[in-house]
């Protein structure tokens, strides 16, 4: 990774001096290249956390510096503390983010390309070749770099390239004629992947008692490779939800405020997919250790699982988000400047209303993880009471003056969809998990009926079995060619043996007693054979 940074610093920088044009860029990649000798360093002599942090703070005070006085912006002295952390904290993000093969060179290539795509027409050509020359760089790296990798980043190629983003993110924030807030979101969604993984680290491990600084395998890739995934698998997840940071806020960027709701419900994904992967272990039983031990511990568990408080905060978003992509939706134009206000003046009331109805339908009684029909009535159930009492309180504090019928009913609509996304999201997460699990078992279920599909269930939400479930056998013939609960039915026992060669299978398990003794000895015989391991599941009530 050295020679490839280095080589693109050299490009970028000598396009810079004959460009002749702002000197930004040459400032940035300055910078980079100083990082670059500190990471030099640490990789051979292993500088402290402390002596790290402090040489990107102080390059970072220096690149604000030099970008703010060349675009010649007043920048307010809260906002340069802000700036300079939030420069050191990008560098050590993508530090951080260097913990598996081919992670950290291809979020940097997603972020660098989006960066570039976004703000390069308002940086200059400067910024656009020097970006594209890093870019490649990673690219050319990258071949060599995925699992197996056979050349590695070091320190000093992560702080390098985090050095480059963070550095481009400061002259978008200090530019003459930005947004700083418009623009802040724009480089939240774009750097989503460093940003998320740094949050969740520096939380779970305060939660669990241990050093921010102190390192171990529970990095959101490590996680995701925890359920089952295959550290590939795991790295192109990561992946996709770079590119699909970039997009959204490519979105943003083209349409300004009208595709807030996409962010927001973007932004809202993460949230969950966060929320989802601090539950899955990575301290040997110690995980949520120095929470469970405060002294607010009992009163925090009584509002997070009995008031279900980040289902309420999370539900505040969502509603305010999906109402106000209804009035964009149902308007335009001046119609929308007419009704939009209303929105503004009338949210807390609605949000009163949709809370408190939702909660008497029931909705805050039920757990995410274990969501169904049920629970889909009651979200129903909340939505049109909440709907129906909002357009009450609309009609009784406003008269319903500026207010339109079809932003009601479009909202309805939307707000049942986004509600059951949100609830349903840790079972699609988990069965997604296990249907990717590449360390477990493969199980063959024999019996497709009611107790085989009760198995597929617990399979796929107890991790402890170790198996995954990926096929059916079942002799009842109409039955044949189907799918239940997403595994399909292959056929009786005479199918047993492709079955068990063209699934790969470890394990066959007997959900039902209701089968012949005789089919029940060749089965056992056909995987004895071939040392598949065989198992019955009983569902019994007993004293």
């Amino acid at each position: 990774m050295a020679v490839s940074t280095t080589a693109a610093t050299l490009v970028a920088l000598a396009v810079w001096g004959a460009s002749g044009g702002w000197p930004q860029a040459g400032m940035v990649l300055t910078a980079s290249g100083i990082l670059f000798v500190v990471g030099f360093f640490d990789d051979r002599l292993r500088l402290t956390p402390l002596t790290k942090l402090v040489a990107t703070l102080v390059v970072g005070a220096f690149v604000l510096f030099g970008l703010v006085v060349v675009a010649h912006a007043i920048v307010p002295w809260w906002q340069t503390i802000v700036l300079v952390v939030w420069y050191a904290g990008v560098v050590h993000a993508f530090n951080l983010l260097d913990n598996m093969d081919g992670l950290a060179g291809g979020v940097a290539l997603a972020a660098v390309l989006g960066l570039s795509v976004l703000f390069g027409g308002v940086l200059g050509p400067d910024f656009a070749v020097a970006l594209m020359a890093v870019a490649g760089a990673i690219a050319g790296f990258l071949v060599w770099n995925v699992k197996p990798a056979r050349l590695f980043m070091g320190d000093c190629g992560s702080l390098f390239l985090g050095s480059v983003v963070a550095g481009t993110s400061l002259a978008v924030l200090v530019r003459p004629g930005g947004s700083l807030l418009f623009d802040a979101l724009i480089l939240v969604l774009v750097l989503v992947v460093p940003l998320l993984d740094t949050s969740f680290v520096l939380v779970v491990r305060r939660l669990a008692g241990r050093a921010a600084t102190r390192g171990g395998t529970d990095h959101v890739s490590h996680r995701l490779v925890s359920l089952g995934l295959s550290e590939r698998a795991s790295v192109a997840t990561l992946y996709g939800v770079a590119v699909a940071g970039s997009a959204t806020a490519w979105l943003m960027h083209a349409n300004g405020l009208a595709r807030m709701p996409v962010a927001a419900l973007f932004l809202v994904a993460i949230v969950l997919g966060g929320v989802y992967l601090a539950r899955v272990p990575a301290y040997d039983g110690e995980d949520f250790q120095a929470l469970q031990k405060a002294s607010f511990a009992p009163f925090l568990r009584d509002i997070t699982f009995r008031w279900h408080a980040i289902e309420m905060l999370l539900d505040v978003v969502v509603i305010a988000t999906v109402l106000y992509g209804s009035y964009r939706l149902r308007f335009e134009g001046e119609a929308l400047d007419n009704f939009l206000p209303m929105f503004t003046l009338s949210l807390p009331v609605i949000l009163g209303c949709k809370l408190l109805a939702l909660h008497v339908a029931g909705v805050y009684d039920r757990m995410w993880w274990s969501f169904s029909l049920h629970d889909l009535f009651a979200i129903v159930r909340g939505v049109l009471l909440g709907s129906v009492a909002s357009i009450f309180a609309a009609a009784y504090f406003y008269r319903f003056e500026r207010f339109s019928r079809g932003v009601f009913l479009i909202d309805a609509a939307l707000l049942t969809l986004a509600l059951v996304g949100v609830r349903a999201s840790f079972r699609v997460m988990g069965e997604a998990a296990a249907l990717g699990n590449t360390r477990a078992n493969r199980a063959l279920i024999y019996g497709a009926g009611s107790a085989g599909q009760l198995l597929v269930r617990e399979m796929r939400a107890n991790r402890e079995w170790n198996l995954t479930p990926v096929a059916f056998l079942d002799d009842d013939e109409a039955k044949l060619r189907r799918r239940l609960m997403g595994v399909p039915v292959r056929g009786g026992a005479d199918t047993l043996e492709w079955v068990l060669e063209r699934y790969r299978i470890g394990e066959v398990v007997f959900s039902t007693a209701a089968i012949d003794a005789g089919r029940e000895a060749q089965v056992r015989e056909t995987c004895a054979s071939r040392q598949i391991r065989v198992r019955r599941f009983r569902l019994e009530i007993s004293e």
